[in-house]
């Protein structure tokens, strides 16, 4: 099972993600960085893997050579308790 960056429901991926693959849920482009294993918004290129080439729009379909589907996505942080937690640091 995987989770979809956009929505995060979990879904079956099919055997070969494609350009066209999307989201059967949402419609989201499976094939994107964010919803690839090597995302990583703090690495140079938002990428782990240092071989892999700019892209310049995360969450459309690209056609990545390094490109592996991620089991799980890291939810979006909106600037939740990780925000609450540093603005507690300041307090009197």
């Amino acid at each position: 099972m995987a989770t979809c960056w956009n929505c995060s429901k979990s879904y079956e991926p099919p055997d070969l993600i494609t350009r066209t693959s999307e989201c059967p849920h949402c419609a989201a482009y499976l094939r994107c960085c964010r919803n690839c294993e090597f995302y990583q918004p703090t690495m140079r290129n938002d990428c782990r893997e240092p071989q892999a080439e700019l892209q310049a729009d995360k969450d459309v379909a690209n056609a990545c050579d390094y490109f592996r589907v991620a089991t799980q996505i890291k939810p979006k942080d909106k600037g939740g308790k990780s925000k609450s937690d540093f603005d507690s640091l300041f307090k009197d």
